[in-house]
């Protein structure tokens, strides 16, 4: 089997998971830093989210540490079938949090004119948070693509 940047077990795979904690911790930081967060539902789906991506990501971040301090090679047909399935899971859920989310702030910012009565900074931190998990969502697809392909090459 090919060695593909990105996968499960290299440096490139640890950074990618390394950037989707940091952007999904992001997401949830700046998130719960802006006001009345708590009463729109879509909102809190982001950050449930956005909570399952980065315990995700954090887990195989610490795998990939294992195994490449070891010296250990993860590529093999059952752990990455299990890669695949639960990057595609936490990859769906990224993009329909983020999507949803991203609705809600077009509707108070732009549609109700929420953002013009309530102060502009709650929803610049709205938007920030959506955008930071539209990055972590392009992550994930890609390392979901990466496993994918792996697992064809098996």
């Amino acid at each position: 089997m090919k060695k593909i940047y990105g996968g499960p077990g290299t440096v490139c795979g640890l950074l990618l998971r390394i950037g989707q904690c940091a952007s999904a911790a992001a997401s949830i930081g700046v998130m719960v830093s802006a006001t009345l967060f708590y009463n729109r539902t879509a909102f809190c789906y982001l950050i449930a989210s956005m909570a399952l991506q980065l315990l995700w990501s954090f887990g195989l971040a610490c795998l990939d540490v294992y195994a490449l301090r070891g010296k250990k090679d993860l590529q093999n047909p059952v752990l990455v079938s299990l890669f695949v399935v639960g990057d595609w899971v936490t990859a769906m859920l990224s993009l329909a949090a983020a999507c949803s989310s991203a609705g809600v702030v077009v509707l108070y910012a732009r549609d109700l004119k929420y953002c013009d009565v309530s102060g502009q900074f709650s929803c610049l931190r709205y938007e920030i948070a959506v955008a930071l998990s539209f990055v972590t969502w392009i992550q994930v697809a890609v390392s979901s693509h990466v496993t994918f392909w792996i697992l064809a090459s098996v």
